[in-house]
């Protein structure tokens, strides 16, 4: 259970409208595969997208970033100014709700996880959640 002193450290999480877009396309761009990247911007607001490439031994059910990417990725939005922000992949063939794999391997817990459905007929084809110490939390996504 989730103690109250818990969900008052969770900022609420801003996204462009802009971003969120890329966000729905990168899903789309290989409806087979999950795909995943890094979210960074400024003053707490989601404005840029960095894809990586799935290594995973099988992208279509799982994700993962090869640490070199990550290193690459983040020292790219740091000289430009940018915060990291977030993590993203989606869920091709499922609900987008962290799995038992993402809740185990989510290891920065300070960070929202996004996670996007490709399917036209998903009712939040773009939600975040909280995970910290194996359980998550769903939040609020606010798009400025």
């Amino acid at each position: 259970m989730l103690t109250s002193e818990y969900r008052v450290k969770i900022r609420p999480l801003y996204i462009t409208q802009d971003t969120l877009a890329l966000l729905s396309g990168e899903a789309r761009r290989e409806l087979n595969q999950e795909c995943c990247g890094l979210l960074a911007g400024r003053d707490g607001v989601i404005t840029h997208v960095f894809p990586a490439d799935n290594v995973a031994a099988d992208p279509s059910k799982n994700y993962e970033m090869a640490p070199k990417e990550i290193v690459r990725l983040m020292r790219e939005f740091r000289a430009a100014g940018l915060t990291f922000l977030g993590i993203y992949h989606s869920h091709p063939n499922g609900e987008n709700a962290p799995s038992a794999r993402d809740i185990e391997r989510a290891y920065y817990s300070e960070e929202a996880y996004f996670i996007i459905s490709p399917q036209s007929d998903a009712p939040k084809p773009v939600r975040a959640f909280s995970i910290r110490d194996g359980l998550s939390t769903e939040l609020e996504i606010q798009i400025v």
